[in-house]
């Protein structure tokens, strides 16, 4: 009786893990909205450099989180949440950071100016982004509090699921918009694809956080 009883005890440590590996994703969007206001007033400035820097050391920082996470899992058998379901969130918490430093790299890769007419939605698009990433965080808490007991609003809990979907519907279509007038501007083809595949990587990032609020779905469904 003693052996189920300690490892439930232990199973709080990994599921408050991922709030750790959270806050990473909130730094990431930090520095790319502020590493997007450093690039418009002058492209790929030494300032920008350094940002790009920022992102990959937060990134590292979350891989050493997540390994921590999964190299201290308990046995399946007491976990209060299915082992697999866990991963899979674990590994989409991640994506989110992996899109952001992907999107660095591709906006440091060369100089690029930006036309002002899409300045604002792609400035938008990543307040968008942010909206998305900063609500990841009461749902996951939300969704713990849940699985430990520490509170019985389930509906409440799905709000936060449902509002995390809307937002993403948001950075789908502003994606979609700026793909298209970018790729039918006049701008140099080297431009194009470069910018395309930052707006993108952004829009991974809107993904990759509906994905992580479908799996906490998955955690409480009955």
């Amino acid at each position: 009786m003693r052996l189920p009883f300690f490892g439930l005890l232990s199973d709080r440590s990994p599921l408050e893990g991922l709030i750790e590996h959270n806050t990473k994703i909130k730094e990431c969007v930090d520095v790319i909205k502020e590493s997007m206001e450093c690039y418009v007033a002058g492209g790929a400035c030494r300032e920008f450099v350094d940002l790009a820097k920022q992102v990959d050391d937060i990134e590292n920082q979350a891989d050493q989180i997540k390994r921590r996470i999964r190299n201290h899992l308990p046995r399946g058998l007491f976990m209060s949440v299915d082992k697999g379901l866990f991963l899979q969130y674990t590994r989409a918490q991640d994506n989110i950071l992996d899109e952001a430093q992907e999107a660095m790299q591709w906006l440091a890769m060369r100089p690029v100016e930006i036309p002002v007419e899409y300045q604002k939605s792609i400035i938008s698009m990543i307040d968008e982004v942010d909206t998305a990433c900063t609500q990841l965080g009461p749902a996951l808490k939300a969704t713990l509090g849940l699985i430990n007991h520490e509170h019985l609003d389930r509906q409440g809990t799905k709000d936060k699921f449902w509002a995390i979907r809307g937002v993403r519907q948001r950075i789908f279509k502003m994606k979609n918009k700026l793909c298209s007038e970018i790729f039918n501007s006049q701008m140099d083809f080297k431009d194009i694809y470069q910018l395309i595949h930052y707006v993108e990587k952004l829009d991974g990032m809107g993904h990759n956080t509906e994905n992580c609020a479908d799996i906490l779905r998955n955690m409480i469904a009955r």
